[in-house]
């Protein structure tokens, strides 16, 4: 029996490590200038961020960790309260989103939407290459990055597979494609509110810290040049690191059109999941302000309940729901954080040190948060990063006189540049479980991938979001 106990200590070792590091940090009195509840939400964070980097656990076990925390520590006595910070209109939108990816993919038009591309590029790779990349990325900006990877992987796979190539050519051909359908999904996910959950959280730090409230629309005027940008560069940067072998894909073109011609002509049902699904994405535009996003997202995914387009059975296999709690709790984190003082605390340290080399605001900071997410985001995962890390950078930038909604975006976006690691974003993971990739393709070609998206970032904000008009921020 002790044998069994320790095996079981020993196979959760870091589980145990961070129970013991939280409970060791709030036994302690708060340091001066914050009260004890934003020393326990600091707690509880450090045992997050452990979970997360070491996956002692799954993922939504650190949800609920997160949850008995704040009911233990933070909020004794207030369940109702922490419970309703879990349930807010992001996490109904991160949700339906899930919802109505499930719905286009239950409907298979993804091989139909790559022959479509394929129409438009031809047999050559370099335009096929640069079709994968930009069509993920165009996708991805309106359905979360995750689900288009999941689409585009088996069309990319099918290429390679059906090149003719002996060993080391398909190699090539894989990391080319594979990588375009990678970078492609990371670069579109910032497009636009439903392009990734780092997005959502954001929003929610806005709203939450300074009573912000981003359109849809919005967030589509103030981010989609930086996907426009990174494009070309992205695959500039990839057809030199890859340089594969064969420049005609004809083969391999030739068996996807069989394979699709094989299902037929699009029917009544793949027409109406993509009708439900563009007219979601116009009410986001049009009325997302008023109804809420997440309120039409649920809507949105319900219609095809209603139209029989999905089964319930297909929403409860297809929408990863351990999700929807990550992501809940994460905001939940962000705004207890920000309530206690915690994240105001830890922000005017961090603005002290860097004061005291010279670095007080404008473009030095906006570099610092930045680098700051880059790292973390390559460490722990961009909407862990955005969640936990966010709420100090954002209000560093607001102590700083930075306005929090570029400063927001400067955040959100580095988030998105996780081209390093397999496991700082969703895209990555999926496409590096086919198989085809090494841990170091990632890193031998993000990290020029890397320094060109930061370097968009500044252009885009130094020449364009100058010129927009802020949201006003609640003082």
């Amino acid at each position: 029996m002790g044998r069994r106990v320790l095996f079981a200590i020993s196979r959760r070792r870091w589980f145990v490590i961070a129970m013991l590091v939280g409970a060791g940090l709030a036994a302690f009195p708060a340091p001066a200038g914050l009260s004890q509840a934003g020393w326990r939400v600091l707690a509880v964070t450090v045992v997050a961020v452990i979970l997360w980097v070491t996956e002692a656990v799954p993922m939504p076990a650190v949800a609920f960790v997160i949850a008995g925390g704040q009911v233990l520590l933070v909020y004794p006595q207030q369940p109702d309260l922490v419970a309703s910070s879990f349930m807010r209109d992001s996490v109904f939108f991160i949700m339906g989103s899930l919802m109505l990816a499930v719905g286009i993919v239950t409907q298979r038009v993804d091989r139909r939407i790559a022959l479509a591309l394929i129409r438009i590029t031809g047999s050559g790779t370099t335009w096929i290459a640069l079709g994968v990349l930009t069509a993920s990325a165009v996708v991805a900006s309106f359905i979360a990055d995750h689900t288009v990877a999941a689409l585009m992987l088996p069309v990319a796979l099918t290429l390679v597979a059906g090149s003719g190539e002996d060993e080391e050519g398909q190699r090539r051909l894989a990391r080319l494609l594979l990588l375009a359908v990678v970078y492609g999904c990371n670069i579109g996910g910032l497009g636009s509110p439903s392009g990734g959950v780092r997005n959502i959280i954001m929003m929610g730090h806005w709203e939450n810290m300074f009573q912000v409230h981003l359109g849809y629309a919005e967030w589509i005027k103030w981010a989609f040049p930086m996907v426009l940008l990174q494009i070309p560069g992205a695959f500039g940067i990839l057809w030199l690191a890859t340089r594969p072998h064969p420049r005609q894909l004809a083969p391999a073109v030739a068996v996807l059109r069989a394979e699709v011609a094989s299902e037929g002509r699009m029917g009544t049902q793949e027409w109406a999941a993509l009708g439900i699904f563009g007219a979601t994405v116009a009410a986001w535009v049009l009325v997302g302000d008023q109804v809420g996003l997440g309120m039409i997202a649920v809507l949105g995914a319900t219609c095809y309940l209603v139209f029989g387009l999905v089964d319930w059975s297909h929403y409860n296999s297809g929408v990863n729901w351990g999700v929807v709690f990550v992501y809940a709790a994460a905001i939940s984190l962000g705004a207890a954080m920000d309530d206690t003082g915690a994240a105001e605390w830890v922000a005017a340290a961090m603005l002290s040190k860097l004061s005291a080399i010279g670095i007080t605001g404008g473009f030095a900071l906006l570099t610092v948060l930045a680098v700051v997410t880059l790292f973390f985001t390559n460490v722990m995962s961009a909407a862990a990063t955005v969640a936990v890390v966010g709420p100090i950078l954002l209000k560093m930038a607001a102590d700083a006189g930075l306005d929090p909604v570029v400063a927001g975006f400067v955040v959100a976006m580095a988030a998105a540049f996780g081209y390093i690691t397999t496991f700082a974003a969703p895209p990555n993971m999926i496409v590096y479980s086919s198989g085809q990739l090494r841990s170091d393709d990632y890193l031998r070609v993000g990290w020029v991938v890397t320094i060109m998206s930061l370097a968009a970032l500044f252009v885009v904000a130094a020449l364009y979001w100058p010129h927009l008009a802020s949201p006003a921020v609640a003082p």
